[in-house]
């Protein structure tokens, strides 16, 4: 009998290079092989005690709440970003969601017009679009730009059609390359924002995950047309507890309403329990910030450690300022890899994956051309309960140095290093004389 792929007929949706890594990945587990995992991007570290502590308290909660959300929670939030971001919230237009991906997806069934989107970006973006049937506009950016939007190059989209209704998404610290906007950026963004009518989805999940602790709101600039998008899964380490939230301004409150028109005939409400929990999330408070910091610190030094070998193999990249990946170019190593017969970021972390049991995901994955020698490293393979009660034994003025490391993160230390050792080989094989 002949065999159906049931999938094609499927608006938006074949197989992602994502899941055949992981796929691959998993194959060589069942072979007994041992595997790295650097490719999923959910956070190591525990829920704080004391959020768990109220998601025990409120687990009998089993009623239905409002579809936009738990009155407190909002209200909580509406303070939280005000007290965080300087932005002036109303807790009516706060939308409460399970999950922030959930949120997007709905926004995208909300609003018509055309979804633009940086590259190199999240994976599930463009696949949302493509799901609805909206019109995509990808605007690539480069290395030497820093993976960020230039701002001019948006200004130059909008004049090619202008007056046409656009949602930009903007992503900072941004999946996939660890790197974030400066204030300067964010207002040239927000200035062509405003001349051009676009509405920016700005999504900052991991926006309490900028190294410093200094992130800062595109809202602030753009509050007229910016809504904010954000959640527990990132900087709370919840991300299986599926709670994300939007936050729309007043001029944008017909999309929420349809938005809400949406959620009641889909999801219906967000989990009582979990909404409970998450308004001591959202409070704050010298436990919260303790953990925040303690996080920060460890996710800084592994990723400054891991972009100074990655470097020293070849590969050229920016020092991460936030969340917790790497976005590694392999382009100066272009032609030994192609002597390989290596000539995209898909065939190279495949022959990674084969060779040296670290599994990651091709550039392709996150919009850039299947040429290009990019790949993407969530360093995030370790046991983060560990490593955050060895960290908080430490001043926080103390560096968490390579010993540090290399015994409460080893795990993605050793793929690093497996990693930098395939390329050293390969460049050590390219000096020799013929």
């Amino acid at each position: 009998m002949e065999h159906v792929s049931l999938n094609l007929n499927v608006r938006g949706m074949h197989p992602s290079a994502t899941v055949a890594i992981n796929e691959h990945a998993n194959a060589l587990i069942r072979q007994g092989r041992p595997v790295r995992k650097l490719g999923l991007g959910q956070s190591p570290f525990p829920v704080p005690s004391c959020v768990v502590d109220a998601l025990k308290l409120h687990a009998h909660e089993k009623d239905y709440l409002e579809v936009r959300g738990l009155r407190r929670l909002r209200e909580t939030v509406a303070a939280y970003f005000h007290r965080n971001e300087g932005i002036s919230v109303d807790p009516d237009l706060v939308l409460i969601g399970p999950g922030s991906k959930e949120l997007m997806f709905l926004l995208q069934v909300a609003f018509y017009g055309e979804l633009v989107v940086p590259t190199p970006c999240w994976v599930s973006y463009a696949p949302q679009a493509r799901i609805v049937g909206h019109p995509i506009r990808f605007v690539p950016s480069s290395f030497e730009h820093r993976w960020r939007l230039v701002p001019e190059d948006l200004e130059a989209l909008c004049l090619q059609d202008e007056g046409r209704p656009r949602l930009l998404v903007l992503n900072y610290p941004s999946n996939p390359d660890g790197l974030t906007c400066s204030e300067e950026e964010l207002r040239r963004i927000a200035e062509i924002a405003r001349k051009h009518e676009i509405i920016v989805l700005s999504d900052e999940i991991y926006g309490k995950l900028d190294h410093r602790g200094r992130h800062v709101s595109i809202a602030r600039f753009y509050p007229e047309g910016t809504i904010v998008s954000s959640g527990l899964s990132k900087w709370c380490g919840a991300g299986g507890w599926r709670l994300g939230l939007f936050i729309f301004p007043p001029r944008l409150s017909w999309l929420l309403q349809a938005m809400e028109a949406l959620a009641s005939e889909t999801y219906t409400s967000t989990s009582a329990p979990i909404q409970y929990a998450a308004v001591r999330a959202f409070q704050g408070g010298q436990e919260i910030e303790r953990y925040l910091a303690h996080a920060r610190s460890i996710l800084a030094a592994l990723g400054q450690h891991s972009a100074e070998r990655l470097r020293r193999a070849g590969a050229r990249l920016h020092d991460p300022e936030g969340a917790f990946y790497l976005f590694p170019d392999f382009e100066p190593l272009r032609d030994r890899l192609e002597a390989f017969g290596i000539e995209g970021s898909r065939d190279l972390a495949i022959r990674i994956l084969d060779e040296t049991g670290v599994a990651l995901l091709p550039g392709e994955a996150f919009g850039r051309p299947p040429e290009e020698l990019t790949l993407r490293i969530a360093y995030v393979n370790f046991d983060g309960a560990a490593a955050l009660t060895a960290s908080e034994a430490m001043p926080l003025t103390e560096p968490r140095g390579e010993a540090f490391l290399r015994h409460h993160c080893y795990r993605t230390v050793d793929a690093i290093e497996r990693l930098c050792a395939w390329f050293d080989a390969a460049r050590i094989v390219e000096d020799l004389p013929d």
